[in-house]
């Protein structure tokens, strides 16, 4: 494996949407969602490590979730693992871990992946993955990204523009653009230039800290202090001192739509963000009547379209239930509409000022 590869694999959110399996204390990177018999961040982890030294993946995540990490990735060691202090969206953990990378290793190219994507066909990414690094190698200041084929004309992603090949399967990129409404979306998929943005980048170590002093001095500046630290045993005290100063801002709003050098790739395997129950619904086995049951036995009678997820091997029964998300924990059972699932969010919420924090 090349040692100059490293990755940064983003483990930190709570996974609302997935609530009330997902909860802040176990969020969903740390569960079976899929029934596969690992979690979501074992499986990135073993996905990434098909391309990647397994000791040059760090693992980004909050501080609340270091001893989660430790015990579903036993073999990752303190220094992979960097532990954010408060929330302050994606720009700057990865600032502070390029810099980090960059002081162990100056030829460094890396990528970062969210920990929770569900992707079929891994030899393809580890393909893309691939030519995307020939192409930092190649252009050594490129920021480069995988774009998804969209299927349909999804109004919950943000969507990429690109003309101009590059080389070979590599397009520039003319503009990030917002989740947009449905009328837009269908537009996109009409123009044929358009790929769903998964939130997977790739550049070196170097290119994306050029960038960042370039866009984003402030924050370049507090995590350029600690330089000295990053890597020793005063790193995790720099980063309690200093983190939460940094704006909370996204890598796509700081430099992705600012920086004019962004190439992306039209990746060649499906992708699933696995974002919601909808979103898992899509991706597991379903019976004739289009129902998923997850840790249950079930009789069905005039039922379709439903997700259901029980603690264990209970029998469940469903009789003139249509598009139903039926979910439980010890806990919380929730039974939701499908059509309106985004709504899981605010009710998780409601949930939190009436009962208080154990239960999100």
């Amino acid at each position: 494996m090349n040692i100059n590869y490293y990755a940064i694999l983003m483990a930190g959110g709570v996974g609302s949407r997935f609530w009330p399996v997902s909860k802040k204390k176990l969020p969903k990177q740390f569960h079976d969602i899929l029934g596969t018999g690992e979690t979501l961040i074992q499986t990135t982890f073993k996905r990434l490590a098909k391309l990647i030294p397994e000791e040059n993946i760090l693992i980004l995540t909050n501080g609340m979730y270091n001893s989660l990490v430790k015990e579903q990735l036993p073999s990752v060691t303190d220094n992979q693992i960097v532990l954010e202090p408060a929330m302050r969206n994606t720009a700057p953990c990865i600032l502070l871990s390029a810099l980090k990378i960059q002081k162990q290793n100056e030829d460094a190219l890396m990528v970062v992946a969210p920990s929770d994507h569900w992707i079929e066909d891994e030899d393809a990414f580890v393909k893309d993955l691939q030519s995307s690094f020939d192409a930092c190698e190649a252009q050594d200041d490129l920021l480069m990204t995988l774009g998804i084929q969209p299927t349909f004309p999804h109004t919950g992603y943000g969507y990429i523009q690109f003309e101009e090949n590059l080389a070979s399967n590599i397009n520039k990129v003319v503009n990030f653009q917002e989740k947009p409404d449905y009328q837009t979306a269908k537009n996109y998929l009409s123009a044929g230039n358009y790929l769903w943005n998964a939130g997977i980048f790739i550049w070196s170590a170097k290119a994306i800290t050029a960038e960042f002093e370039k866009y984003e001095p402030a924050m370049f500046a507090i995590f350029s202090e600690g330089e000295a630290y990053y890597n020793t045993t005063q790193e995790q005290r720099f980063i309690n001192e200093n983190y939460e100063d940094a704006e909370n801002i996204s890598i796509d709003y700081a430099i992705m739509e600012k920086a004019n050098n962004v190439a992306v790739i039209p990746a060649s395997f499906d992708w699933n963000d696995l974002g919601s129950w909808g979103a898992l619904h899509d991706e597991l086995d379903r019976d004739e009547h289009d129902n998923v049951i997850i840790n249950a036995k079930s009789l069905i009678d005039n039922a379709s379209n439903n997700i259901v997820r029980t603690l264990g091997d209970k029998l469940v029964v469903l009789k003139d239930i249509h598009n139903y998300i039926i979910v439980e924990d010890e806990e919380v059972l929730l039974i939701y509409p499908r059509g309106d699932e985004q709504g899981i969010k605010k009710v998780r919420n409601l949930a939190k000022e009436k009962f208080g924090e154990d239960l999100i």
